[in-house]
């Protein structure tokens, strides 16, 4: 004898296919990650921690920089940012380094535009800042929000002290870590560059 099926009675386990208009409609946007933040002359970019996938636009962020500039950061000259050493920069250790990259989501590939991070030093409970904004968003408050950033860092991991070489050229820098309370002495041994030192 054959089951009746009753068709009247719907089935409770069946996987029916979405409504046309679900199926055929477009993804809704995944707003990225990160905190919105907006400089003193209007310009929006995103502050989030570095990523894996920042490398490519580190070193285009890299390419833009004057010549000055990059000697001011990494105290000698370099031409380029070599991708192995890009790609270190952007894959941190979270026991010993944190790192912000401050994006540029107004343009197609989004642009990284400041980057600051330190790197700790356990067994002396201190740690080392670098701090980078490109010429074009300099003095627009964005340093500071990234040395602000590294602080904050600092102090919820517990460290004594927070400090940095700058070169005594970088006024703006030097300007900018005093008015955040960092004592500054000059090193013996480098001429023209200043040790800069902040009790947390």
């Amino acid at each position: 004898m054959q089951p009746v099926v009753d068709f009247a009675t719907p089935i409770r386990n069946a996987a029916l296919p979405p409504p046309s208009h679900r199926r055929f409609a477009r993804e809704e946007a995944v707003p990225p990650a990160g905190e919105p933040v907006t400089t003193r002359d209007g310009r929006t970019l995103r502050l989030r921690p570095i990523e894996p996938g920042d490398a490519e636009a580190l070193r285009r962020c890299f390419k833009r920089l004057p010549a000055q500039d990059i000697r001011r950061r990494f105290m000698h000259m370099l031409t380029e940012l070599p991708e192995p050493m890009a790609q270190r920069l952007c894959r941190l250790d979270p026991a010993t380094e944190v790192a912000y990259v401050l994006v540029d989501d107004t343009v197609t590939p989004a642009e990284v535009r400041g980057v600051g991070r330190i790197f700790i030093d356990e067994s002396s409970d201190n740690a080392e800042f670098s701090v980078l904004v490109e010429r074009d968003w300099a003095r627009v408050g964005l340093g500071a929000l990234l040395m602000h950033r590294l602080v904050e860092a600092c102090r919820q991991r517990g460290l004594a002290e927070l400090w940095g070489y700058v070169l005594v050229e970088n006024r703006p820098m030097l300007r900018l870590c005093s008015e955040l309370g960092f004592t500054s002495r000059m090193v013996p041994d480098e001429p023209g560059t200043a040790q800069i030192t902040l009790r947390l």
